[in-house]
């Protein structure tokens, strides 16, 4: 199949790329930027430029309409936030190319954190306790820490914030009141000190197709891990097959959620509407980006397709980048760089899910030019995770003028 993805900046495009490549798909991608993760990839037959999803919506919907119109797509893939705009259209791009995506309404109650977490009280599923508060300066009296602060409108990893003492308080509260002062309540979020985990599934038509777990053993830059393994859950399983039921859920979902030795109670605090990072599911046996694409086309998927449990997998990226966020030190990005190279502890036995180098080699250019980087000024880390939420992404105002399209 030729697959046309929506952007080409995330860690889930590039490794949507990969996956795709290894099922024998030809990949195309269209992303605001000159160079990207994806850019740096032989397995790439095409790159388009687009306009800014976040800045355009407009001017993106017209550029992929005119793209797929050109007859050299088989099935459109929105890898990213992407998926709002394209859900929300999504009739004027059909006659196209095949699409795997539900209803705009159910796809907007995942996209935004207000909407899942009325998602999960509705269907009686685990979540922290959660308060809202309507005026965000109230933010300010919160002072039992440690919580966890949302925007109800909040997307990926942005409109996030840990908050451990009175002064990053002070900072989410400003912090929102220059993003959107009134773009809904504010969500305060009790702290919970328990793995996170995260788990994919592909649904068919409201019924679960593909499922893959996986939990956290290191954590990365921006929230992202550096480090993981794959994991059997069948409660939550179970659970995601309620939620696509109840939604009547066609493509991919994701949510990420904390969970108790037992593996028996998780509490779910995040969900995408799309895959996040496909690529351990594939090396643990389970192509989801593959599976998504014969769910596109209409291919019937008789059993729910699970990956192996107990598979390491790992990103050099973001290993790299959360040493230095750790530290602040060259040591530190050092140690990282030395141990990933040799394949040590903690990274032993892991596989790489980014920078697939003996398959890709361009793909280990983005993982050189960061080491450089912080190497050169490893204080720089925090900049260069802000960096990674770029025009690509959704914006409030994008996805207020998406929901006015007609």
């Amino acid at each position: 199949m030729r697959i046309l993805l929506t952007e080409g900046s995330s860690t889930s495009a590039r490794q949507a790329i990969t996956a795709l490549a290894l099922a024998g798909h030809e990949v195309a991608f269209c992303d605001p930027e000159p160079f990207c993760l994806a850019r740096f990839s032989r397995l790439v037959a095409r790159r388009h430029r687009c306009p800014p999803l976040g800045t355009d919506p407009e001017g993106f919907r017209v550029v992929l309409r005119g793209l797929l119109a050109t007859g050299t797509t088989d099935v459109l893939l929105p890898i990213h936030e992407q998926g709002y705009l394209v859900a929300r259209v999504a009739d004027e791009l059909r006659p196209h190319a095949a699409l795997a995506l539900p209803s705009f309404e159910a796809y907007a109650r995942v996209q935004t954190k207000l909407g899942f977490r009325g998602l999960l009280t509705e269907l009686g599923l685990s979540q922290p306790r959660t308060r809202l508060l309507d005026d965000p300066g109230h933010l300010l009296r919160q002072d039992t820490y440690p919580f966890v602060v949302k925007m109800a409108l909040g997307t990926a990893s942005r409109g996030t914030w840990l908050i451990r003492s009175a002064a990053d308080r002070e900072r989410a509260a400003a912090a929102i009141g220059r993003l959107a002062a009134d773009d809904g309540p504010v969500l305060v979020q009790e702290w919970v000190s328990a793995p996170l985990e995260q788990a994919q599934a592909v649904f068919q038509q409201g019924r679960l197709v593909g499922f893959h777990a996986t939990r956290r053993l290191i954590e990365g830059g921006g929230g992202g891990a550096a480090l993981k393994e794959s994991v059997r859950r069948p409660r939550v399983a179970q659970d995601l097959a309620r939620i696509g039921a109840h939604l009547s859920w066609h493509g991919a979902l994701s949510v990420d959620y904390f969970i108790d030795g037992s593996g028996e109670h998780p509490l779910y605090i995040d969900g995408n509407p799309r895959l996040v990072e496909p690529m351990a599911a594939t090396l643990a046996g389970l192509n989801l980006a593959d599976l998504l694409v014969k769910v596109s086309v209409g291919q019937p998927i008789p059993t729910c397709r699970t990956g192996e449990p107990a598979i390491r997998t790992r990103l050099s990226l973001q290993a790299i980048l959360g040493a230095a966020l750790g530290s602040g030190s060259r040591r530190a990005v050092l140690g990282t760089l030395a141990r990933l190279v040799r394949g040590a502890e903690p990274f032993a036995g892991a596989r790489e899910e980014l920078t697939p180098i003996r398959l890709d080699p361009p793909s280990a250019l983005p993982v050189l030019g960061l080491a450089l980087a912080l190497l050169a000024r490893p204080e720089s880390a925090p900049a260069l995770v802000q960096r990674g939420w770029g025009a690509h992404l959704l914006t409030p105002e994008a996805m207020r003028r998406i929901r006015s399209m007609s």
